[in-house]
């Protein structure tokens, strides 16, 4: 996977002055001309999911706050569809001026190019074609947040911990289900890299999203499954599931007393990431300038308090770090999937 540093777009330069230290850094004259000569008038970031999705809900939660910060309106539009190849393409025609940019989650940069393609045909019932390449269209801006997923077990699971999870999988070997939120998700990536690391025998149910697997699992369809914490929270205080782990590589801020998996499993991280794209060939004085008020925005109490009542991590980083996390998450999800064979047919 390209690195997305080396590309020529951006400067070196450039990227490492994105990291929150020296985001607060003075700039040299010409791309601190830019930065205040930026933005002239409103703000457009699309997200390529319907209303009430992850990115959307960290959309506009920051926009809120960018607006009052840049001076200038921000809008948010949803562009759904084309498993975002509809938002995609605005994006990559728009001019490369950071008035369109993009808040979106990791999947569509780390995992959509390794299901879906562009040059050969494709079994419909599972993938479409991709239309956009992030390597060559898009520029990291920001890194926002993560939403770390959590390992869920029915009641009917004898395992409050991993190693006793551990245990009971191996020694029901091929009689547990798991769900998903579909083929390709990071619900389904995550389990697969659990099983493959630890040497389970588990079979998959995919679902169409969360709102068909957690019921699921709740009904005991199925035994366990990677979830939001706002779609299991209101079923822990009853006691219809418990919470074993977290996908991301270290303790979430919503459930501090679950261990990441990466105790376990060192490496392992797939909490999806969440953050700001734009236009391949932006002006880098433009980059920093969002990369800067984002990252203010992101560390706002208000906005914290916000994001962790849905169940998100603010985790605000700038080009370079976002830029490396994407390539890691690119890496990791390469992996599981090479592993289980998924590929276009």
């Amino acid at each position: 996977m390209t690195d997305w540093v080396s590309r020529p777009r951006l400067s070196r330069r450039a990227f490492v002055a994105g990291g929150l230290g020296l985001l607060a850094a003075p700039v040299p004259g010409g791309l601190a001309r830019a930065q205040e000569a930026f933005p002239q008038r409103g703000v457009r970031i699309i997200v390529p999911y319907a209303p009430g999705g992850l990115p959307d809900t960290v959309a506009r939660i920051v926009t809120q706050r960018l607006q009052t910060r840049l001076g200038q309106s921000v809008i948010v539009e949803n562009r759904p569809g084309g498993n975002g190849n509809v938002a995609a393409g605005v994006l990559a025609s728009s001019p490369p001026d950071g008035y369109t940019l993009m808040i979106t989650d990791g999947s569509m940069i780390a995992i959509n190019p390794l299901l879906f393609a562009t040059n050969e045909p494709l079994n419909p019932r599972l993938f479409a074609r991709l239309a956009y390449d992030p390597k060559r269209d898009f520029m990291p801006v920001a890194m926002i947040a993560k939403a770390p997923l959590f390992l869920a077990v029915h009641p009917s699971v004898p395992a409050n911990d991993m190693a006793q999870f551990v245990a009971y999988a191996r020694s029901r070997a091929g009689a547990l289900n798991y769900g998903s939120s579909g083929i390709g998700s990071t619900h389904h990536l995550t389990m697969e890299a659990v099983k493959a690391s630890l040497g389970l025998d588990i079979t998959h149910v995919p679902f169409r999203g969360s709102g068909q697997s957690v019921p699921a699992l709740i009904g005991g369809q199925v035994e366990m499954l990677f979830s939001a914490y706002p779609s299991l929270s209101g079923f822990l205080r009853d006691g219809r599931v418990r919470i074993l782990a977290t996908n991301g590589a270290t303790r979430s801020t919503l459930a501090p007393d679950v261990p990441p998996l990466a105790d376990l499993i060192p490496g392992l991280d797939f909490a999806p990431t969440i953050g700001l794209l734009a236009p391949a060939g932006t002006p880098e004085g433009v980059v920093l300038r969002l990369a800067r008020e984002v990252a203010e925005v992101a560390r706002m109490p208000e906005v914290v308090q916000a994001l962790a009542v849905a169940g998100i991590d603010s985790t605000p980083l700038g080009p370079a770090e976002y830029a490396r996390a994407l390539d890691e998450e690119g890496v990791r999800a390469r992996d599981v999937v090479a592993r289980i064979g998924l590929r276009p047919e």
